[in-house]
């Protein structure tokens, strides 16, 4: 487990941007929190990274599933906090994105026992001041070398 203190919005833009330069086809990213944490903020840095420019991220909260093509891999950003059984996000193409792209997925615990074992989880916590925010990865074998750099730098 690595957990980073992250000062404000920036801070985690920074690090979605170091965990979309490390991600690869099939990787997925479960993004944990309440809401308004931040959870949409980090998939849109992330994909904004991805692409190499400020494009328009709009939240798939009501449309569920947003696919992105920047150069290399897609992205497919799941807000999966309307979905009510897991086995409807097979409708939304998720076997599709899990082989073939970046999967980001917000309200991964709506999957339940269908959320793949290999994967980068990341729980956004409140942080000291209003703004901040904390960090948790929990990398799996997969993450764990790509990310290993983080967990030795100071705070940002």
């Amino acid at each position: 487990m690595i957990v980073l203190q992250l000062r404000d919005e920036r801070a985690t833009a920074a690090l979605a941007a170091r965990v979309a330069a490390e991600a690869r086809r099939g990787d997925v990213i479960a993004l944990k929190g309440d809401l308004g944490i931040g959870k949409t903020s980090f998939a849109r840095a992330f994909i904004r990274s991805r692409s190499g420019r400020d494009e328009e991220v709009p939240s798939p909260t009501f449309t569920l599933v947003q696919v992105y093509e920047p150069p290399g891999i897609p992205v497919w950003h799941f807000d999966l906090y309307r979905l009510r059984h897991p086995e409807e996000v097979w409708e939304l193409g998720i076997e599709e994105a899990w082989a073939e792209a970046v999967t980001l997925i917000e309200w991964p615990e709506r999957l339940g026992p269908l959320l793949p074992a290999r994967r980068l989880e990341i729980a956004l916590l409140p942080g000291a001041a209003p703004q901040a925010r904390r960090a948790a990865l929990d990398p799996g074998p997969d993450w764990a070398p790509r990310l290993a750099a983080l967990a030795s730098e100071p705070p940002k």
